[in-house]
């Protein structure tokens, strides 16, 4: 169960009330709120957990969408934020700099692989992928290729909400309540390995983006735009050799690599850049998250030098910006979560514990909804299943009742927050901060096999 404790909130605030007429949450059954089922109301965090308004402890095995990797209550970013304001509260990076923003870029630029050298602040994930798709566009255009405007991404692939990453977005779900989307968008078999037949090729799925890229014309296309490990479905790790054949793939045809690092970078799969997990450099990484462990809100696209160059020169400009990008105090959390990162070694504290968390999920395999286990890093997935056999999967209707009929809520109040998600088969998701040790990881056992055996017995009945 959530362990109580003293919350800084007493419950008779009016918060529910306050919420429940107000606030329009993301991605929510609004409806699905009222007497008898609150909203969760999170009112502090301390490492690797969270507190909400009843005084309940939960541990945070999603980092709070993928985001706190340097975990809870990290004062010194707060410090680091007044700091700043006392210097500088804001200045736009339109046509000025300022040397938050100017520090950050180079320190970014340092660890990048490559000559990933320019970077281009934005204020979050999907205008990171917005501004690539952009960029891509405008790359080929500015060198006589306007034609070339397509974006292959993968099924069931998640690359954010505004409207041109959404066409890149692989869910057709988030995409049919906002067509026509912006035109351009293809789609490619995803790298669930657990679903293909034995006897399929590795590289099947990325010959497929070959195919589609010829498909098309490659005159047409402008990018490739992929994940290290896919978040929706479930933590998709790729093939070995996989990027490397896309990399050859992008180069014969004149078309950009970019690697969505929103949740993949900063760490969470033991490495600066998850590019550098699978041994290539793309020509554009788009980041956010846990650039700053979404103490301040931030994203960039960290771009290569021949990328970058046709803006630099005579009176050319990459004609896009948002007012808050590079926000100074932005900046200044990121440089102290940086410094975080190199002072308490965080990535290599993934590397070294990877494999315990790892097989702690592995030890499930004896519960028979539990069909695959998957992932890198500190991102980590289960795959649900009805027959382990067959790998049979649930209907939509099974799917609904399983998940957010029983899993979400149950894993919740047992003290767990996780990701139960259906885009794609029935999927379990973990990705705890990487601060994350043994006794979180044998807490998340012991809420997970309670709650999975209970719901198999619910499946069986």
């Amino acid at each position: 169960m959530a362990i109580a404790s003293q919350s800084p909130r007493a419950a008779a605030t009016g918060l529910q009330e306050l919420a429940m007429r107000h606030l329009w949450m993301h991605f929510s059954r609004m409806g699905s709120y009222g007497p008898g089922h609150e909203i969760p109301i999170i009112v502090r965090g301390d490492g690797c957990y969270v507190y909400d308004d009843h005084g309940n402890r939960y541990l945070d095995g999603l980092s709070a969408l993928f985001c706190v990797n340097a975990g809870h209550g990290r004062t010194e970013l707060g410090e680091a934020a007044a700091r700043q304001v006392e210097e500088l509260d804001f200045y736009t990076l339109w046509s000025y700099a300022h040397p938050g923003a100017i520090e950050l870029a180079a320190r970014i630029a340092s660890l990048a692989p490559g000559d990933l050298n320019r970077v281009f602040f934005t204020s979050g994930g999907s205008e990171a992928v917005e501004s690539a798709l952009k960029l891509a566009r405008n790359y080929h255009r500015v060198l006589g290729k306007g034609q070339k405007h397509k974006v292959i991404a993968r099924e069931i692939a998640y690359h954010g909400t505004s409207l041109g990453a959404l066409s890149a977005t692989g869910i057709t779900e988030l995409r049919s309540q906002f067509e026509p989307l912006t035109p351009g968008g293809c789609h490619v078999p995803n790298t669930n390995v657990y679903r293909w037949p034995e006897d399929r090729h590795p590289l099947w799925a990325a010959d497929a983006i070959e195919e589609r890229i010829v498909f098309e014309g490659p005159e047409t296309v402008a990018a490739v735009i992929l994940e290290p490990v896919q978040n929706a479905g479930g933590c998709f790790v790729p093939p070995d050799g996989y990027f490397q054949r896309v990399r050859e793939i992008c180069d014969r045809h004149d078309v950009l690599m970019i690697s969505d690092e929103v949740i993949c970078a900063w760490g969470r799969l033991g490495h600066w850049f998850g590019c550098e997990r699978f041994g290539y450099v793309p020509d554009i990484v788009t980041v956010a998250k846990a650039l700053t462990s979404a103490y301040a809100p931030m994203g960039a696209v960290i771009a290569a030098d021949r990328i970058a160059e046709p803006f630099m020169q005579g009176d050319a400009s990459f004609a896009h910006g948002f007012t808050f990008a590079g926000h100074p105090v932005a900046a200044a959390v990121a440089m102290a979560n940086l410094d975080v990162f190199e002072s308490e070694d965080l990535c290599g504290h993934v590397l070294a514990k990877e494999a315990e968390f790892r097989q702690m999920l592995e030890s499930l395999h004896d519960l028979p909804i539990v069909g695959d286990v998957r992932g890198a890093g500190f991102f980590q997935a289960i795959e649900l299943v009805k027959d382990k056999e067959t790998k049979a999967g649930f209907d939509d209707d099974e799917a609904e009742d399983l998940l957010r009929g029983y899993l979400s809520g149950e894993l919740y109040s047992r003290g767990l927050i996780c990701r139960a998600d259906d885009r794609g088969d029935p999927v379990i998701q973990l990705a705890p901060p990487l601060i994350a040790d043994s006794e979180q990881f044998e807490e998340i056992h012991d809420v997970l096999r309670g709650v999975l055996s209970d719901a198999w017995d619910r499946v069986r009945r």
